[in-house]
């Protein structure tokens, strides 16, 4: 519990982050690399470079200010955050490390104005978080009975081209020992050394139903774009690994979990790369429950761009059920004639409809593209408890604030 003599410092911070928010964030990150330089070997740095990782954290810290008597808003995010942590390696002897150089970026940023009694309240507030991450990573570890930053070996069995920019790859143990098991939904970590020789970690969700000893992730290759550059582990993957190659990977990690094993009717909306988790779902559901209802929709640029389409084929095949409806921004005619197909960006209203107050929506995208569901989905009657998203790369909260 935040003492009473912190609690107004911290009241009083809330529109101040929102100012300077980004600007404390990107303080911190340069003042603690330059100090610790071996973190790079943990932290995203094509994340740093593009400016998310910086967004992210300055929403994170708002998120805790504006709530921090709200413990059931947080937990979520917590939740999130200890197994992002947790696939990385983060130990309790970063978390000082962390909460120095967020004081001092603060202190730094705000001159004057950050007082010894707003830095004390902070110094409190920290550490009440970074105790809550501690004691979760903890259990996290030891229910995967490991320790922070193990890795195996795992050799990859295939490489396959899933769309224009999409590979996935198909992964098993190199001494063939049994892989632990993992829910639809979860992703895995995988090391890679740069030529630069700088080591890079990188979170791909498992793309395949559990089973065989063996799991798939897929990736995309991140292109240039105007302002954030060439994604360097995605396009290092695509244009090095083959078969027979052997990769650094962690187990399994994630809360995004669908319910794939119950008998409900369940809704999977997806865009762009974001296809993955969901089609793991959905090999699962079509395994153990292939008459299931399930409204699988999903976004893309293109049918070049559109991801695991021999996926969802395999599954409409067994699953008399399942309804699918696909969008794309760019339809040539010979799709404009497919009834399961929309011109433009995925419409709620373009689906079928199903029992909108008790029914699970999952969805994993660009933030923006779930943004856009999350308002129409709860338009249409849907209860915002029942609506559940995954991020890949940092989440902006932006449902909190």
């Amino acid at each position: 519990m935040l003492s009473v003599e912190a609690r107004p410092y911290i009241d009083a911070s809330v529109p101040v982050l929102r100012e300077h928010g980004v600007t404390i964030t990107r303080t911190f990150y340069k003042n603690m690399f330059e100090e610790h330089p071996e973190l790079t070997n943990i932290f995203n740095m094509g994340n740093q470079a593009n400016g998310a990782q910086q967004q992210s954290l300055a929403a994170a810290v708002f998120a805790y200010a504006a709530n921090i008597d709200n413990p059931d808003v947080l937990a979520p995010v917590v939740s999130r955050i200890v197994h992002k942590h947790a696939s990385v390696g983060i130990t309790a002897q970063h978390y000082p490390i962390v909460g120095r150089h967020l004081l001092g970026a603060i202190q730094q940023t705000l001159g004057d104005a950050a007082s010894p009694e707003l830095l004390s309240a902070w110094g409190e507030a920290y550490g009440m978080l970074a105790d809550a991450f501690i004691a979760e990573e903890r259990k996290l570890y030891e229910s995967a009975d490991m320790e922070p930053g193990y890795m195996r070996e795992m050799r990859v069995l295939s490489v396959n081209d899933e769309s224009s920019e999409v590979r996935s790859f198909v992964l098993t143990s190199a001494d063939d020992s049994t892989l632990r098991s993992f829910v639809p939904g979860q992703y895995v970590s995988v090391a890679v050394v740069l030529p630069t020789g700088q080591r890079q970690l990188r979170q791909y969700s498992l793309s395949d139903s559990p089973g065989n000893n063996q799991v798939r992730i897929s990736v995309k290759r991140e292109a240039p774009g105007a302002e954030t550059p060439a994604g360097v582990v995605s396009n290092w993957l695509h244009d090095n690994v083959k078969a027979g190659d052997i990769l650094q990977v962690t187990p399994p990690f994630g809360d995004f979990t669908p319910d794939t094993e119950s008998d409900e009717p369940i809704v999977l909306l997806s865009a762009g790369v974001g296809i993955t988790p969901m089609i793991s779902a959905l090999n699962r559901i079509a395994d153990v429950n292939p008459g299931r209802k399930v409204i699988f929709a999903h976004a893309a640029r293109s049918p070049e761009y559109h991801a695991h389409r021999q996926d969802l084929a395999r599954a409409l095949e067994t699953m008399q059920a399942l309804e699918v409806v696909t969008f794309y921004e760019i339809l040539s005619d010979e799709y404009k004639v497919l009834a399961d197909v929309q011109e433009g960006r995925m419409q709620i209203e373009a689906l079928p409809e199903w029992s909108y107050a008790d029914t699970k929506v999952y969805m994993c995208g660009p933030v923006p593209f779930m943004q856009a569901q999350w308002i129409a989905l709860v338009a249409k009657g849907v209860p915002p408890a029942r609506i559940y998203r995954e991020v890949f790369g940092p989440d902006l909260l932006d449902t909190l604030q």
